[in-house]
């Protein structure tokens, strides 16, 4: 009897060890299975954003970016020519559609490969500037507003780092102008106004800067400039001062007065040249500013960002900037040449050989929106692209776009992370509001897109610059990227 009892409490013992030892079991495997699901959340935050849809459409309303005013020295206010913190607006409400947009960016890259097949003509302190962008406007120009004249008169101007020269809508308009948010400059009202001569050295200076040689008319010199998307101007060539801000003054700045204008600069007066030839306002302002510039592009057009000159407006110093160095090319030295060599998407570096970038030679430039990628490199992202958001429908392309996906039963989406590789160890994370262009509030596109040969120019485009302080220390001869900059 003794015995039966020992083996039954022997057995209660057993059962109840296993018991728990089951329990103990289930417990670890419970464990194992959060760490895996959190190790995979980390891993899924590591490689892709998720996009609250909502948070990257435009708004109505205007609200400055409070990282725009903080600069040193001599900064500009940055805004879109056609977003709600853009006087423009206010005077013309007939904005292009997306398909306009997309075909004048495409006439934009094509003019830029161009200039460079073709470029035979092409020659090679601080301060900041407010900028706001234009992507509503038919291009994805970026305005800043400046003083121009004695008194000073307020003129708003795209700046572009892909051009070099300055020009402004000016009365009498002998032939045409533009309507324009501001009075068109009068220069027989302003008391620092002068001509240049037709025999002056300067006029010679007009065709490398402007592609085509100076034109003569009563003595005056006259220029002549014309661009991709069939924009031009003609004028007078003269010399005015210009004005930053109040202690940022620049007597006997060179550009153009124009008396016949059209094109797609929408009601702004005219353009801002920050290129690198000599008669660039990168040029001329050397002395002060030391070729050293940045500006930081708005995520949307209800944003602001800035445009800022010398080194005292920038975060050049900051250790999370890194640098790639500025190229030259003989054929395009104008250009802001930069090397690119790789692409990440999601994580995973992209197998595309580095001879593919450099065959097609690549530039940074502000007026071009979205980015032109060798058509090798472009099948890869897109195909990695397409494979990492196969849980997403695709719908139907446009335009240069033909990865688009139909959003409409989600309000978030996780979307892979897209990284490109320049020169120097430097790895540019493409921000969130730079992946993916939002054709409609349901529609959504890979913004990148393809050229027509491997052996065409690449362009780094404004869209995917979006939020980034971007720093060009050209005297120094390199180009630099500093993430939060405006946003």
């Amino acid at each position: 009897m003794a015995t039966q009892i020992l083996s039954v409490n022997i057995l209660r013992f057993f059962h109840s060890g296993s018991f728990i030892f089951l329990c103990l079991l289930c417990s670890l495997k419970a464990v194992y299975a959060y760490e895996e699901i959190e190790t995979t959340k980390s891993y899924q935050l590591h490689r892709s954003h998720v996009l609250q849809l909502s948070s990257l459409l435009p708004s109505s309303v205007c609200n400055p970016s409070p990282k725009g005013t903080h600069n040193k020295g001599t900064s500009l206010k940055v805004v879109h020519k056609r977003g709600p913190c853009s006087q423009l607006t206010q005077h013309n409400t007939n904005a292009p559609n997306l398909t306009h947009i997309l075909l004048l960016d495409q006439a934009r890259v094509n003019s830029l490969q161009s200039r460079l097949s073709n470029s035979v003509q092409y020659i090679s302190k601080a301060t900041t500037v407010p900028a706001k962008s234009g992507i509503s406007v038919g291009t994805g120009d970026y305005i800043v507003t400046v003083g121009l004249g004695t008194p000073a008169k307020q003129v708003s101007l795209i700046f572009d780092t892909g051009s070099d020269f300055t020009w402004t809508q000016c009365q009498p308009c002998a032939a045409y102008c533009q309507k324009q948010k501001e009075p068109i400059f009068d220069p027989s009202k302003s008391k620092s106004y002068t001509n240049i001569t037709c025999s002056s050295a300067l006029c010679s200076q007009l065709r490398s800067a402007t592609s085509t040689s100076p034109g003569c008319s009563s003595s005056t010199c006259v220029y002549g400039i014309s661009y991709g998307d069939g924009t031009y101007s003609t004028g007078f060539f003269g010399k005015e001062k210009l004005s930053l801000t109040s202690t940022d003054v620049f007597n006997g700045f060179l550009f153009g007065c124009g008396q016949n204008n059209r094109g797609n600069f929408a009601q702004s007066a005219g353009l801002f040249g920050l290129g690198r030839d000599p008669l660039s306002f990168v040029s001329q302002t050397a002395q002060k500013y030391g070729k050293y510039f940045s500006y930081c592009l708005p995520s949307s057009s209800s944003l602001t960002g800035f445009l800022s000159f010398g080194k005292g407006g920038t975060a050049g110093d900051s250790k999370s900037v890194k640098f790639t160095p500025l190229l030259t090319n003989s054929k395009g030295a104008s250009f802001y040449f930069i090397n690119m060599v790789g692409i990440s998407v999601g994580g995973q570096k992209l197998s595309i050989p580095t001879s593919v970038f450099s065959k097609a030679r690549n530039i940074i430039d502000s007026g071009t929106v979205i980015t032109r990628l060798p058509p090798t490199a472009y099948d890869s992202l897109k195909s990695n692209f397409r494979r990492m958001m196969s849980d997403y429908p695709m719908t139907d392309g446009i335009s240069i776009f033909d990865t688009c996906y139909d959003f409409s039963d989600y309000d978030t989406v996780s979307v892979p992370k897209i990284s490109f590789y320049f020169g120097g160890g430097v790895e540019f994370e493409v921000d969130l509001s730079g992946i993916l262009y939002p054709v409609s509030t349901s529609k959504w596109c890979l913004a990148v897109a393809a050229n027509d040969d491997d052996t065409d120019m690449a362009v780094f485009g404004n869209f995917q610059q979006l939020t980034y302080d971007v720093i060009y220390d050209v005297a120094g001869g390199r180009l630099g990227f500093g993430p939060g900059g405006c946003d």
